[in-house]
């Protein structure tokens, strides 16, 4: 009698199953509707759902007949079916009441650790959350971000809700992907609407610029905020004409674009979003005149959003801890959160990774209403639980980011000090995970992730990813420990 066979007897029989040395069950995805049981198992690398008793949803789900029951596959097909007979597999949207925490996994390996350190804490998880760049660069697409989150849930049983954002898009057709496939946030990339060049004018060059643009633009600009303040949270915001050209002519288009997607898509997608506006990719921080005006100009042209990231002082990096004055962020913060509380959305800090020093503060001033982005940490974590069960593997990768972490530079913007790296030959096998304890190893190996993934040899084989996802499957619990040590210890900072 095979393992399937046997845990499927166990069902027939109205027991939740229980794991041998064949077959690794997961008690907490034990469901049932309408007379027929469902339970998550893995046999040896492949994860599969169980299935039990005549239903509908017994008909529905796709699978190999075995002992009277099925062994359905982990497919796209089959999460559409466990999405209409059990709604809390499904992404939802969270609106702007709730803390929410932003969980990029770009293993699709995650959301079970993820799921156990958000689980009793006042705060949401988006546990799917893909960028198109992170999606090109592991090969992945959006399908299988949002069937491996809502897998998840199921082998999890999280009925607490889980979101899934369709980060940092930029164009109609990745928008109109995301919308397609049941993303329930989507965060607006707005950077390439952003006119950078602005900042570097002259006050004649702004003057010109300015004039040029259409008068019933500079009229209804200046009617609204030309020489007028206005008391946001007791915090005087006011336009001269100097500063309102200057807005005016970096942001224009930007809030263009933003009103655009928001009427061509999220009011039309005939089910909640939360839309999320990112002006953080700019060559400056956001000073408050800009944060109030990108936001007053939406509401008052019937935008509602869900959060805004604007850039902060400082440097967000990825993977590192902030990088800046901390008392300069926190006079910043205090306007832009008293900014965010005007308009009733959330504050949203992307690159929010590993920012340990910065969470307390942004718990305070947000009083606790905000959204978090993190993605790269999760990758370093699994990255960390290799390193301590699989020295060789991790060698093997660490040697091979090192040659080739330039490529990553045309990605991501860091001041690694990659020659301060300590060599690998000077460290034992126990102590490689402390690579991901120091900040230049960090990241490199943060930001070559797509490298290591899509590396293969001569044969075109993979070099490392099927290894390194068999280590994970092996030590999922070891991985699911780390995701929680991590993780949590960012919520704790956030007051979560």
């Amino acid at each position: 009698m095979s393992a399937w066979t046997q845990a499927i007897e166990a069902l027939k029989a109205g027991r939740v199953p229980e794991s041998t040395g064949e077959l690794k069950v997961y008690p907490r995805s034990y469901a049932e509707y309408e007379g027929t049981r469902l339970v998550m198992a893995k046999a040896g690398y492949d994860k599969a759902i169980l299935a039990a008793g005549a239903s509908p949803l017994f008909d529905a789900l796709e699978g190999q007949a075995e002992a009277g029951g099925k062994v359905c596959p982990l497919t796209h097909a089959n999460r559409l079916v466990l999405n209409e007979y059990f709604p809390w597999t499904k992404p939802r949207a969270f609106g702007t009441q709730i803390a929410t925490i932003g969980l990029g996994d770009r293993l699709g390996l995650a959301a079970p650790g993820h799921i156990k350190t958000v689980a009793g804490r006042d705060v949401r998880p988006i546990l799917a959350q893909q960028s198109i760049r992170e999606l090109n660069l592991t090969g992945r697409n959006y399908k299988e971000v949002v069937d491996a989150a809502c897998f998840g849930a199921f082998q999890e049983g999280y009925r607490d809700g889980f979101g899934a954002d369709g980060d940092h898009l930029k164009v109609d057709s990745d928008i109109q992907m995301a919308m397609d496939l049941g993303f329930t946030m989507l965060t607006l990339d707005c950077s390439e609407k952003i006119d950078n060049t602005i900042e570097g004018l002259d006050a004649a060059a702004i003057e010109s610029k300015y004039a040029a643009l259409p008068q019933e633009v500079r009229s209804r600009y200046e009617s609204r905020y030309l020489n007028r303040s206005f008391d946001v949270g007791g915090h005087a915001i006011s336009f001269d004409r100097a500063a309102l050209m200057k807005n005016v002519l970096i942001y224009g288009q930007a809030i263009e674009f933003m009103v655009y997607v928001y009427e061509t898509y999220i009011t039309k997608a005939g089910r909640e979003v939360d839309f999320e506006i990112s002006i953080d990719e700019t060559m400056t921080p956001t000073d408050p005149e800009s944060h109030f005006l990108v936001a007053n100009e939406l509401y008052a042209r019937g935008v509602t959003i869900y959060s805004m990231a604007p850039r902060f002082c400082g440097e967000f990096q990825k993977g590192i801890d902030y990088i800046g004055d901390l008392a300069q962020f926190e006079r910043e913060l205090i306007v832009h959160a008293a900014i965010a509380d005007h308009f009733g959305y959330k504050l949203s800090i992307h690159s929010g990774s590993d920012k340990f020093s910065v969470f307390p503060i942004i718990a305070k001033y947000t009083k606790g209403r905000f959204h978090v982005k993190t993605a790269g940490t999760n990758w370093l974590e699994a990255v960390r639980t290799v390193a301590k069960v699989n020295p060789s593997l991790y060698r093997r990768m660490h040697a091979y980011a090192l040659e080739h972490y330039k490529e990553a530079l045309a990605y991501y913007h860091v001041t690694t000090d990659f020659a301060a790296i300590k060599p690998l030959d000077q460290v034992a096998d126990e102590d490689l995970h402390t690579y991901m304890d120091e900040n230049n190893a960090r990241q490199m190996i943060h930001i070559t992730y797509g490298i290591l993934l899509q590396a293969k040899d001569a044969d075109g084989r993979p070099l490392f990813k099927d290894e390194f996802y068999r280590t994970l499957s092996d030590q999922e619990e070891a991985y699911e420990a780390s995701l929680r040590s991590h993780i949590g210890k960012h919520l704790e900072l956030l007051g979560k």
